[in-house]
């Protein structure tokens, strides 16, 4: 990828508040990283999350009900296999955040550091909000990569994001009680009517920034969807001692 590309792409990501990248990563890559998530799911290796965990909108109502052990996240996937630790650092992500950073680019190990799942039939909604909602940093500029290790588009719950939301200032009251980003106030009706759900296919990357809105609907298909999700931030801005972003080590590029 030529540093002019790279330009372009890190201008869309602030003018729009996302950019898919295509084909960024090689579809026998890909499928190595799949095989590692799919055994990981298979024995259930921990550290894992699992929708009856969140609760969410079609999640099992507990891990007693039905689909009650379906898995949503593997979790610390830098500390779960030497693959996804070279992707998390690769050369390729680096020169990009710190393009984007005008700095040393560090990995978040408290926030996604994940093999995102999502299952037929027991995978849940995840309605409009931020990321940053639960983060604590000095200032909220962080970019979270989603590298698509399969097809993703609205029918097996791909991401849709909000272009130029993560400008926006919304006060409180434009979100409920956990932070989701209110669908039934005209005011945001307005915002959510602009949102877009790129299809991506094998090997394409998401960039996005932790304000933009985003959601992403339920699993219609019958194959589970696997997306491999790391977040940076620049040197500089470091997360609030005492709080859940400080939590973890981080991983300096």
């Amino acid at each position: 990828m030529s540093l002019q590309s790279k330009k372009e792409q890190v201008q869309s990501l602030r003018d729009h508040g996302f950019v898919v990248v295509p084909g960024l990563v090689s579809p026998e890559r890909c499928e190595e990283l799949k095989r590692i998530g799919e055994t990981q799911l298979h024995e259930a290796a921990a550290p894992i999350e699992f929708e009856a965990d969140l609760r969410y909108p079609g999640a099992p109502e507990s891990k007693d009900a039905a689909g009650g052990h379906t898995v949503r996240r593997l979790l610390d996937a830098y500390s779960r296999h030497a693959r996804f630790r070279e992707w998390a650092t690769s050369p390729e992500i680096g020169g990009w955040m710190e393009l984007y950073f005008g700095e040393m680019p560090v990995l978040s190990r408290a926030h996604h550091n994940c093999m995102m799942t999502k299952h037929p039939a027991y995978g849940s909604l995840t309605g409009w909000h931020r990321d940053a909602r639960y983060w604590s940093f000095e200032r909220d500029d962080l970019i979270s990569v989603w590298l698509a290790l399969g097809p993703e588009t609205v029918a097996n719950g791909g991401l849709t994001f909000v272009p130029g939301s993560h400008e926006a200032s919304f006060t409180s009251d434009r979100f409920d009680a956990a932070k989701f980003f209110r669908a039934d106030l005209p005011d945001n009706r307005t915002w959510i009517d602009r949102a877009v759900s790129p299809p991506l296919k094998t090997g394409d990357v998401v960039f996005f920034h932790c304000n933009t809105l985003h959601s992403a609907g339920r699993n219609e298909s019958d194959q589970v969807k696997f997306s491999l999700v790391f977040t940076y931030h620049g040197a500089s801005n470091v997360p609030l001692p005492g709080t859940r972003s400080a939590g973890m080590p981080e991983v300096p590029f």
